[in-house]
């Protein structure tokens, strides 16, 4: 009974308390890395899913507008507060404000479909580096944490080693406990990690989705603010009598 008192006092509490200035360290970069990674899983995961509500209740409002002026008026009263109804918003503010001043500067340069394009286009990339922030950081964690802890695992075990050679006890149940202890550092490392990484994936892809739905959604905005329609208006309106093209906002005097 005797003999079993000093393996009941291993664990994780004793790899701690045995650990020097480099093991303590290692531990609270992967506590740190894991609160931060934790941190923006909530905030992104959160912020989708506000976004995803906004811009579904901007598409069914824009589609079933019957001008840009009411989209315009939406827009003045509501805010812009996802990306669809923001990249409406500055390519109408683009259209009146080309048609009221003209090419008055560099940037303005051109008719008015080329600063269209260049509205939207600028807007896309915005929106981009928007939807990419804080993914950089959890590809990092993803990346780094298992071998944060690795390193504190092989830094445990050569202390470990160290210890059990000074004592001059070299057997199975001398080695194994401290060794053992070492390998918590990397379980952790693993911990933080796989989160990160499912997080990463998982909002790399729900970006590339929005991003493809933003460019098809440019396009047809695009359309209406040049031509008046979007492509193929002509033929739904043949085949659905209850769908109307929107009509183009008023230009500005």
């Amino acid at each position: 009974m005797t003999s079993m008192e000093p393996t009941n006092t291993l664990g994780f509490g004793h790899f701690i308390a045995q650990s020097d200035v480099v093991g303590k360290t290692l531990l609270g970069i992967l506590i740190v890395m894991s609160v931060v990674s934790w941190a923006l899983i909530a905030l992104k995961g959160f912020t989708a899913l506000v976004r995803n509500r906004r811009s579904t209740a901007f598409l069914d409002f824009f589609w079933n507008a019957r001008s840009l002026d009411a989209v315009q008026h939406e827009i003045a009263t509501h805010g812009a507060r996802d990306p669809f109804s923001h990249l409406t918003a500055h390519s109408m503010h683009a259209q009146a404000h080309h048609a009221k001043h003209g090419a008055a500067r560099l940037a303005e340069a051109g008719s008015a479909n080329d600063f269209i394009t260049r509205t939207i286009k600028k807007v896309l990339d915005e929106e981009t580096t928007r939807l990419e922030s804080g993914l950089t950081t959890l590809a990092t964690v993803g990346a780094t944490a298992p071998f944060v802890g690795l390193f504190g695992t092989v830094w445990g075990v050569y202390h470990a080693l160290v210890a059990i050679g000074m004592s001059g006890s070299g057997t199975l149940d001398k080695v194994a406990g401290p060794v053992g202890e070492a390998l918590i550092m990397t379980g952790i490392g693993l911990a933080v990690a796989i989160p990160a990484v499912m997080a990463y994936n998982a909002f790399t892809r729900s970006n590339r989705v929005l991003t493809a739905r933003l460019d098809a959604f440019a396009y047809e905005l695009h359309s209406f603010l040049t031509l008046g329609e979007a492509p193929g208006a002509g033929a739904q309106q043949a085949s659905s009598a209850s769908v109307r093209p929107l009509k183009p906002a008023a230009s500005a005097a």
